[in-house]
């Protein structure tokens, strides 16, 4: 088992979803939050994204929040994974 399903089975995301990776550590802000934005709306609501950076995502919470995704952070080794899901209404 890889370092990142077991970060996202430490989280209350779906884990028997497809999952993508976005690895955001060597971007400069507001680079993060805007591709992290623009990636979760490409997906469908199946897929689970893991964020990776060099901190956790602050501003990113409240936008993802208003745009209906749950999330959780878990500070890694390494990194810290943010991993955003879509719960259907």
């Amino acid at each position: 088992m890889g370092v990142l399903t077991r970060i996202v089975e430490e989280t209350g995301a779906p884990d028997d979803r497809p999952m993508e990776t976005l690895d955001t550590r060597e971007l400069p802000p507001p680079k993060p939050l805007r591709n992290t934005l623009e990636r979760v709306t490409e997906l469908d609501d199946e897929t689970v994204l893991l964020q990776m950076n060099d901190r956790a995502p602050q501003h990113l919470y409240p936008k993802l929040t208003d745009r209906g995704y749950d999330f959780e952070t878990v500070e890694a080794d390494e990194f810290v994974a943010t991993v955003i899901w879509h719960t259907p209404p």
